[in-house]
Formats: C-alpha cells, structure tokens, sequence
C-alpha cells in the first residue's frame, strides 16, 4: 500500500447534509475522504481504496450499517467508527458485536468527531491476517513471546513454533491483552471490553457479550493446539475468565 492510501477514509452515509459535514472534519483532520451514499457503495469503496478509517452510518435503508459492518469484517481491518441516531444500549452492543472499534451518537459536534479520529490516526494499523502471516517466517525483537508463542503487534502475526497461525481479528486481540497481563486472570466482562476496542464509548456488557468471548477464545485455544485438560497457552479458569497458562 503506498503512504497515500493509509490517510484515506472512506464516508458511508445517506444523509447529504451528514455526509458533506463528516467530510469537512476529516478532511481538515488529514484525510483523503471516499463517500458513498448506501452500503453496497460503501462496501465496495472500503474494499477498493483499503482505508485506515470508514465511518458508517447505522440507519441506511436496505443494507443498513449493522450487516455492512459484517461485510466489511470480513476482509477488512479498517477502524469502523459507526455513526447513528440509534442510542439504546442494545443497539450500542450491537455495533459493537458487528465490528465497530467506536460509535457515535447524532447529533454530534465536529469536534467530537474529529477527536475520535484523530485517536484513531494514533493507533498502529493492523493487517490483513493471510500477509501477517506470511511475515510470521522471520520473528523479530518487535515480537511478544511466551514459550514457543510469538505474536508482532505491528504486523498482527502469531506463529506457534515458527509456524503461522491465523487468528481472526477478535481472536488477535484477545491474545494480545492477555499476553500483556501474563498471569492474572482477566474477567470475561473484562475481556469483551478489550474485543470492543480501546476507544469504546460503552462499557455496559450482556451475557450475550460473555458467551461471544467465550466462543472466540474457544477457537483461538483450538489453533494454538490447546487441549482441554492440560492448556500450554491460554488457561480459563472456572466461573471467572482466562490468563496465559503456567509454565510447565
């Protein structure tokens, strides 16, 4: 990708009015801004420019920004701020669970928004998983290790014993913060804040939530090769969360 492409954002929002404002503030924020009026639009534009940032409107008619999240989750690691009239918190858990990194409610101020991105702009871009892991083959000293796991922040590669593995985004991420905390148990309420991101704006968790960090690290603990009855890497403990297992 070349240095243009990762200040690109791309605007999804039916609303004009809406949409010329976002524009402003992003550009005034250093972005090259893409807009698209509707969700196959939107879709199509995060999947040709590949931008650092896309703020999504939620209340668009047909593909509304709830399954345009998901569409996007699918082959991008753009940072997704959501933006909508929507405030009830189960609308809230539900951009979340859809792949938002942040949400934002109308009407917004400008300088609302400009602060969400530009906290964004502070955050190293994650990759697309296949090209992380193609990067695995040579760990270096950026990467975090804990027996024969190493995982690289920058690239968002993990390999097990010099072998890639590829982990989802959520997947990512909870290994990341467990990795930093090592030993102590980490709550699943705890944990399904970490999925959300560290800018999330709700901080309210459902069992829903609970389940779906359980299903997640279920997966990551079977691609690493951890067994049930003795974990080498990620331990849950009973009733209460998880940590990275004892050595031994």
């Amino acid at each position: 990708m070349d240095g243009d492409a990762q200040w690109t954002a791309v605007i999804v929002e039916d609303d004009p009015d809406v949409r010329d404002l976002i524009d402003i503030v992003l550009t005034q924020s250093g972005f090259r801004t893409v807009v698209a009026g509707d969700g196959p639009a939107g879709v199509e534009a995060v999947r040709e420019h590949r931008p650092l940032l896309t703020t999504l409107d939620v209340n668009m008619p047909g593909m509304d920004g709830f399954a345009v999240a998901k569409r996007l989750r699918e082959f991008s690691d753009t940072y997704l701020i959501m933006i909508t009239a929507l405030s009830d918190e189960i609308d809230v858990v539900q951009g979340f669970e859809a792949g938002a990194d942040d949400y934002l409610v109308k009407p917004f101020r400008p300088r609302e928004l400009r602060a969400r991105a530009d906290s964004m702009l502070r955050r190293p871009r994650p990759h697309a998983v296949p090209a992380a892991a193609e990067a695995a083959q040579v760990p270096d000293a950026d990467w975090v290790r804990f027996a024969d796991l190493a995982l690289d922040p920058g690239s968002r590669a993990v390999t097990v014993r010099g072998v890639p593995v590829e982990l989802d985004r959520p997947e990512f991420d909870l290994l990341a913060s467990l990795l930093e905390t090592g030993p102590r148990v980490r709550s699943k309420a705890d944990l399904v804040l970490t999925m959300r991101g560290r800018y999330a704006t709700s901080y309210f968790v459902t069992e829903a939530d609970k389940n779906s960090v359980e299903e997640h690290l279920a997966s990551l603990r079977h691609k690493l090769g951890d067994q049930s009855g003795r974990a080498r890497y990620v331990e849950a403990v009973g009733g209460v969360g998880y940590r990275m297992a004892e050595p031994g």
